[in-house]
This record gives structure tokens, sequence and C-alpha cells, in this order.
């Protein structure tokens, strides 16, 4: 399978690049994971509603560009389907079996994602509905990631 995930802005905190760093090397052994961020928009304190549209906007069309017509796309959202870890282990091993062996997720900035690439999702997955620092969600989606394959070929996972 061919993971691709689509970041907006930059990791800076250390301890999650550590994370990151830890999970995208169990990860090799079930899939390719590609990690791609782009550009986030600088947000004015105290930003009007119409100003943050135009930030989600923009940072969307980055989004856009990156996908590749032929991959299944799952944004995250907190308006997404909520899915257990073994739900979601099976989505995914559905997806494989089914042709749709190129996925792409997307994580959104500090403001969210814009509507358009919601509207070019595949699926919407919430992973809870309480929100999360978008920073904290590239770890915790690995980690549901790494969980699902260990499902799927019911290994135990790690303690």
């Amino acid at each position: 399978m061919q993971i691709k995930i689509i970041f907006v802005g930059k990791l800076k905190e250390k301890y999650l690049q550590q994370g990151v760093s830890d999970y995208l090397k169990r990860l090799k052994k079930y899939a390719r994971i590609e990690i791609l961020e782009v550009m986030d928009e600088k947000i004015p304190e105290k930003a009007s509603p119409a100003r943050e549209d135009i930030c989600t906007a923009k940072e969307g069309e980055r989004v856009l560009k990156l996908l590749a017509p032929d991959s299944f796309f799952i944004v995250l959202a907190l308006e997404g389907s909520l899915l257990s870890s073994e739900e979601l282990a099976a989505k995914l091993e559905e997806y494989a079996l089914g042709g749709k062996s190129k996925l792409t997720f997307v994580v959104g900035g500090a403001l969210g994602l814009s509507p358009k690439v919601k509207e070019r999702a595949d699926l919407l997955l919430s992973f809870s509905p309480l929100t999360f620092p978008h920073q904290l969600m590239r770890l915790i989606l690995l980690e549901q990631l790494y969980r699902a394959f260990k499902i799927i070929r019911s290994e135990p996972y790690h303690r």
C-alpha cells in the first residue's frame, strides 16, 4: 500500500518530531509512506472570519495541487465519520482488496481545511469529537495507521 500524508504547516516541536519519526520507521514494514508539508498561511492576530477563510482557501489550493488522480483521498475533519481502530483497519483492508492501494490523507492547519478540500474528499474521517492541535494530529494519525496494520495482520500491538 502507498500512503501519502499531506500536512499543512511545518512540525516544530521536537518531541512530536521524534514520535513521528518513530512511527514512520515502524510503518515501513507495512506500507510506503510519503510525508508532504504545504506552507501554512500567516494568520494575523484577531483575524476576521473572512480573513481566516482566505487563509484556509490558499492552504487548500496547495493541498489540492498535490493530489494524484488515482489516489483515494481521506480528509481528517471534525465532522467526519468516527471509526474505531478496528473499523479503520477494516476500511484500509477493504480499500487494498478493492484496488485502492494508493491513499492520501490530509491534516489541516491551525484553522482547519477549506470547504473545497473537504468536498473533494472520498472520505471525511474524524478521530474524536474533541479538538486536537493539528501538530499532535500528525502523531495520532501515524499511530492509528500503525495500529490498523497490526490489526489487519493479527499481530500483537506493542506495549
